[in-house]
């Protein structure tokens, strides 16, 4: 069975984050549309996320071997267990949905420690001397990014300010996904007015998304 990987980005409840709505809307939409889907779910601010430290690696992007690992102590091995558990998880998945609000241009930091945990050497990317390869292209893969702001953002700005969409499509492309679709819940404003406006207006555009994901 193909897995969808659904991963949260936000400390508010679901309800009062407008990111986290649109996105149980998309993955409860693309569920019922493929029900040879599982569904699989990480709330980065509900998850231990390791911050990386030299001695868990052997070189640059490369974990240290189980032997190694021994010599670590407790904590420390946990620590690179988890990195290893969180890179299988996001490489055993078909169909990736992101939901994160837009911070300081960007994104918040819990997904940031997370890509990085996940980017790694004979993992999902091969480094030489010459190249970077990405190693999920073995399959059809896609990544859906829900991003929420307050502000209704021009297109012609978008390059400006959505730095954090940019950087993760750049990402996930290095990693060898092709695929990569935005869902902008743009306008979330000061009022629940606005806000719920905002997000009406993005569920509606879920369908559409859908339709241009490629699975085969």
């Amino acid at each position: 069975m193909k897995k969808l990987l659904y991963i949260t980005v936000n400390s508010k409840p679901e309800e009062l984050s407008s990111s986290k709505t649109v996105g149980r809307a998309f993955v409860n939409r693309f569920l019922e549309e493929h029900n040879d889907f599982k569904l699989e779910e990480i709330d980065l601010y509900d998850v231990n996320i390791p911050r990386l430290q030299y001695r868990y690696f052997e070189k640059r992007n490369t974990l240290i071997n189980e032997d190694a690992r021994n010599d670590l102590n407790e904590k420390d091995k946990k620590d690179v267990e988890k990195i290893i558990s969180l890179c299988d998880q996001f490489r055993s998945a078909d169909v990736y949905v992101i939901a994160a609000p837009m911070w300081s241009l960007s994104f918040p930091a819990p997904l940031k420690e997370y890509l990085d945990c996940i980017v790694q050497d004979d993992k999902t990317i091969k480094v030489t001397e010459s190249k970077l390869e990405g190693l999920l292209n073995d399959r059809p893969r896609s990544v859906v990014y829900i991003q929420s702001s307050g502000a209704n953002i021009p297109w012609i700005l978008r390059p400006v300010f959505n730095k954090g969409l940019n950087y993760v499509e750049d990402i996930m492309k290095a990693m060898g996904i092709k695929q990569f679709k935005e869902l902008l819940v743009d306008g979330t404003g000061f009022t629940e007015e606005e806000r719920k406006e905002a997000i009406d207006k993005a569920i509606e555009e879920i369908d559409d998304v859908i339709k241009h994901i490629k699975l085969k």
